[in-house]
């Protein structure tokens, strides 16, 4: 089974955290990759630019309207994610408490089944 474990930012929080926090969120989520390699349950994995980099494309009366910055005003935004692939939802909640950021307060982790990919639905 397909699981995106997504991380949701909140700027405010990681801005009020110290060097050393910071250093620690980025060297256990490096310790996640690498246990996700070993166990074969990492498909991909990506980390996204601030959302005030986005484009918003819509399509009205035919022409395309182009806008730049995020979709909604928000405080949280989608910093990037996980894609795993392991036996069931529990293992993947399991997988997913080790992410550093479920740890601090104003972040959040998220995870949800894949319902199809490449046009095949998911059992």
């Amino acid at each position: 089974m397909q699981f995106l474990i997504s991380m949701h930012i909140n700027p405010a929080v990681l801005d009020a955290l110290t060097d050393e926090e910071k250093a620690a969120i980025g060297e256990g989520h490096g310790a996640f990759l690498e246990a996700l390699k070993k166990s074969g349950e990492l498909i991909t994995t990506q980390a996204l630019v601030d959302p005030s980099q986005a484009a918003v494309v819509s399509v009205r009366n035919g022409q395309p309207v182009v806008t730049d910055g995020p979709f909604l005003e928000a405080k949280e935004f989608l910093g990037g994610f996980y894609l795993i692939d392991c036996e069931n939802k529990e293992r993947a909640i399991e997988l997913a408490l080790r992410i550093p950021d479920t740890r601090i307060e104003g972040l959040g982790v998220e995870v949800r089944q894949v319902m199809f990919a490449d046009g095949q639905l998911e059992a």
